[in-house]
């Protein structure tokens, strides 16, 4: 079932049960598009059932905002001009190279392809057999930097913001609506086994994020954000960069924050110095 987000764009929440995204549907005078493509056939249907009913324009677009998995398994069974940055290519490649079953699976496991938790999902989504013949779908139009899709009355932005979770990560901002989706794009990635950020990736994300002029920011694995709670994030993890720098001691950065702020650091706060400190450890 979808959700009404604003007048023009609606949702199909999360499941972090089995590591579905949020599903996004923009509808434009003319035109709707679709963000993500669901993390099975399954998932992709359910989404495509849920607005059958729906008066609104034809569906002529599907914008993936990253590769992973949970993002590209419905691709060809939405059957849409599917929109992705240029480096998600060989990425696909890649993924249509990994086999699904379950025995493949297990090893992915061992191999540290897969999680083990990503594992459990896919299996939950999809029956082994549905998984052997599954098929990821092409991308029909690629983009460098940015693309501007009119949906008649209605424009999406869709930027390459890239960061630290992959090199292809696009978000999709509806100006008009005060709307912007931002897939997995926040989240970091492992380096050596630590998990954190690296500021030259980081922070022109950052600075692309914090010029959205949006009132609700769809993060594919979280609740709804708004303005202030993206301020938040953006800024708690510019001061973590800022204090930690290319030091990797996460003491050292907490003792320079009680100086600068007359309080300890709180949880979150603490994670992301430990998230610069612990890559920077990781990468020397």
């Amino acid at each position: 079932m979808l959700k009404k987000l604003t007048n023009k764009i609606y949702y199909m929440p999360l499941d972090n049960t089995t590591d579905r995204p949020h599903l996004g549907l923009i509808c434009g005078d003319k035109y709707s598009l679709v963000v993500d493509s669901g993390n099975s056939t399954t998932h992709a249907k359910e989404f495509l059932n849920s607005i059958k009913d729906m008066d609104i324009p034809p569906l002529k677009y599907l914008v993936i905002t990253h590769y992973h998995w949970d993002h590209i398994y419905g691709i060809d069974t939405m059957k849409l001009t599917t929109i992705a940055h240029k480096n998600i290519i060989e990425h696909l490649n890649n993924e249509r190279l990994k086999k699904l079953d379950d025995a493949s699976l297990d090893e992915h496991v061992k191999n540290e392809v897969f999680s083990e938790f990503t594992t459990q999902c896919i299996k939950a989504e999809m029956s082994n057999e549905e998984r052997t013949n599954l098929v990821i779908g092409n991308i029909d139009i690629t983009f460098e930097k940015q693309l501007k899709i009119d949906l008649g009355g209605l424009t999406c932005i869709v930027d390459w913001v890239g960061g630290n979770h992959t090199n292809d990560s696009a978000t999709v901002y509806v100006p008009d609506e005060k709307v912007a989706f931002l897939g997995d794009c926040i989240y970091g990635a492992k380096f050596n086994g630590a998990y954190g950020y690296t500021a030259d990736d980081l922070i022109p994300m950052l600075d692309i994020l914090d010029s959205y002029n949006a009132d609700k920011f769809l993060v594919s694995h979280e609740e709804i954000w708004d303005k202030s709670s993206m301020n938040e994030f953006s800024n708690q993890l510019r001061v973590a960069n800022e204090l930690v720098g290319k030091d990797s001691s996460s003491e050292t950065a907490i003792q320079k924050f009680v100086t600068k702020y007359k309080r300890q650091p709180d949880e979150e706060e603490a994670f992301y110095i430990d998230c610069f400190a612990n890559v920077n450890k990781a990468l020397k």
